[in-house]
């Protein structure tokens, strides 16, 4: 089946406005802090991987509000997993 068609047995009905919306994609999230307890909106993304476990290639994201970016770089790092830190681009609210 071709994605976002409908199956088979549906295609010959058409949609009302509300099923219509009701399958419209949400609106983006905002990205949050992935300190624990921490509700703030990310500012940067720390990509880190652990090398016992993972590719040297793979990377895994942790994302960071300005208040919790170093507390979260020192973390990774003292651990040897801190690859880089990558800007986000807050979504405008």
């Amino acid at each position: 089946m071709v994605p976002d068609s409908l199956p088979p047995w549906l295609s010959g009905i058409a949609l009302s406005e509300e099923e219509k919306a009701a399958t419209t994609p949400p609106e983006p999230q905002t990205l949050v802090c992935s300190a624990r307890g921490c509700t703030a909106v990310a500012t940067a993304a720390l990509r880190w991987n652990n090398p016992k476990l993972h590719t040297p290639d793979r990377r895994k994201t942790w994302l960071a509000c300005p208040q919790h970016e170093e507390s979260l770089t020192s973390f990774l790092s003292a651990r040897g997993f801190m690859r880089s830190v990558d800007p986000v681009e807050v979504p405008p609210t």
